[in-house]
């Protein structure tokens, strides 16, 4: 006979069983929703991420799409300018110098073709490695631009000093394969600095005598003249000058003189307030200059507006308007002036003064 203790005991054992897996089935699917939250979590992370880099690809993108943009506005630039343009297709090797460019060095269009060896052979031999290693550099894409000065030699064998600047146009995979440059020509630019500094620091510190002295020799060695004077009017109204200062390239500096004005290029200047320049023929025009080809003269005026004396320069070879730079000399034409009144003013001061009741 089956009583009820005996009942109750397989009732709780199965019961326990129960409990036991329902626990283990609740630890299960807590364990599976920990699962799916960390999941949740890592996927959110990813879709986050991809998100992220789907923004920085468009960003790049962009990025790279204004900078072809901004190089095409500047390919545009360049060919429209008035200055010496050059393309290079780099895979090819093809060459184009347009005819400004050839001009600018004094080859008509047909006179220099079109290829990579005329184009680098215009390089000074001193500037290719520099010019060279620019190129490199920009094209390895670490320059944004071409920004490069070096010398070309002109068709008269003279060099050229030219500011070059270009831009490489890339495909997208950043790899450069055209490469278009503009040349400029800043040879007047870089003789009036070359001038200037060689003036200003030849004659630092000077003045009277040793001013007028460095002034005429270091104009003189700046523009490669064969002579140099500055000079005062000895009577008024003009018709004689005496010089204050004397240089020429074979006897250095030299005594000064008094000449007349007639019959010589310097009378225009003195009397005529001037300036004038014969850049050739001057034997012709004046025979008394007898072996010269050029000359420069310019006039130095005082405060009261009058001619005191002028600047010249006087060469044995044509000379081109390369020698004109004008506002070097307007600086040191003013000092020459200033120095000119002191001196005289010194002069009138320690002149004795004439006797009470002497006439003139």
């Amino acid at each position: 006979m089956i009583t009820l203790p005996n009942l109750f005991v397989p009732l709780l054992a199965l019961l326990g069983a129960g409990v036991f897996v329902f626990g283990t089935w609740a630890r299960a699917r807590a364990g599976e929703a920990r699962l799916a939250g960390r999941l949740a979590a890592l996927e959110r992370r990813v879709s986050e991420q991809q998100q992220a880099l789907e923004r920085a690809e468009a960003a790049r993108e962009s990025a790279e799409a204004d900078l072809r943009a901004t190089e095409q506005r500047y390919l545009i630039a360049l060919r429209g300018s008035q200055d010496g343009l050059w393309e290079w297709d780099i895979a090819s090797g093809a060459v184009h110098l347009s005819p400004r460019w050839k001009g600018m060095l004094g080859f008509e269009s047909h006179q220099l073709p079109d290829d990579l060896a005329a184009w680098r052979g215009r390089v000074h031999e001193d500037d290719r490695a520099g010019f060279e290693q620019a190129l490199a550099e920009h094209l390895a894409g670490q320059t944004p631009r071409l920004d490069h000065e070096l010398r070309l030699t002109h068709a008269d064998g003279r060099a050229r000093v030219v500011l070059s600047r270009g831009v490489a146009i890339r495909d997208e995979s950043g790899r450069a394969y055209r490469l278009v440059g503009l040349d400029t020509d800043v040879t007047a630019l870089r003789r009036v600095q070359l001038v200037l500094d060689a003036v200003a620091d030849g004659t630092d510190g000077t003045a009277g005598a040793r001013f007028f002295a460095a002034m005429v020799q270091h104009f003189a060695r700046a523009l490669q003249v064969d002579s140099a004077f500055i000079t005062e009017c000895a009577d008024d109204p003009p018709t004689r000058v005496r010089t204050l200062a004397y240089w020429s390239a074979a006897g250095g500096s030299g005594g000064n003189f008094e000449y007349e004005l007639a019959g010589t290029p310097c009378e225009a200047v003195i009397r005529g307030a001037r300036d004038c320049f014969h850049p050739e023929g001057l034997e012709r025009l004046f025979p008394i200059e007898q072996g010269f080809e050029a000359y420069l003269g310019l006039p130095i005026v005082g405060s009261d507006g009058r001619v005191l004396g002028h600047l010249a320069f006087l060469d044995r070879r044509a000379r081109d308007e390369e020698m004109l730079v004008d506002r070097v000399f307007r600086i040191f034409l003013s000092r020459a002036a200033a120095e000119i009144e002191r001196l005289r003013l010194l002069a009138r001061q320690s002149a004795p003064a004439a006797p009470a009741g002497a006439t003139t």
